[in-house]
């Protein structure tokens, strides 16, 4: 699987990150603005042709090429932004994809176990008594959920929710959520046959 993380993205002609928020359109904007002042430029050495200066025309052709060789660069700016915009989307679709690929495989290649593993854990609730709802909350705290998610998911109020954990762990024998996950899960840790390092 390929990591999660893309890769950071090429900085720019002056090595500012092409892709920052607004930075393309920000690059367009001043492409068009320099292309306006150039076009001017141009309309104003035409209308003052027969009247200028050799030293006048020369500024105003070097303002001309000074404006168009800015509107370029900014312009280059916008296609790179654009193409590192479109390579990271193609990397976080592929990680996306990778990712949902790996879910799929883990949950049909656990998907018997899972099944076997709930049935056990209803058996265990069978055996210390649990109500419904001191299953239920055991499960949600087993899958890792706060006392707050537990009491949102099942309607109640966080203190309800805190009050029947307590009732499962007294009827169950154990300390708490942690010795809770430990009964159900600790033998899941290392593959069979394989012991426990100190």
């Amino acid at each position: 699987m390929q990591p999660l993380h893309p890769t950071p993205p090429e900085p720019g002609l002056d090595g500012d990150d092409p892709t920052d928020a607004g930075g393309p359109r920000r690059s367009m904007i001043d492409a068009g603005v320099l292309m306006t002042i150039a076009a001017l430029l141009v309309a104003d050495l035409i209308g003052d042709m027969r009247q200028l200066s050799l030293d006048h025309m020369v500024v105003e052709v070097a303002a001309i090429g000074f404006s168009l060789l800015g509107a370029a660069r900014f312009g280059m700016r916008w296609v790179q932004a654009r193409r590192a915009f479109e390579h990271h989307v193609r990397d976080l679709r592929g990680h996306l994809r990778a990712a949902s690929e790996d879910a799929a495989r883990w949950r049909s290649e656990a998907q018997g176990a899972l099944e076997g593993l709930g049935a056990a854990i209803e058996r265990q609730c069978d055996r210390w008594g649990l109500t419904d709802a001191e299953r239920e909350v055991a499960l949600l705290l087993l899958k890792g959920l706060s006392m707050k998610e537990v009491a949102d998911v099942r309607g109640t109020s966080e203190r309800t929710a805190r009050q029947q954990a307590l009732a499962v762990y007294k009827k169950a024998g154990l300390g708490g959520r942690a010795e809770l996950a430990a009964f159900f899960l600790e033998d899941l840790l290392l593959p069979s046959g394989r012991q426990p390092t100190a």
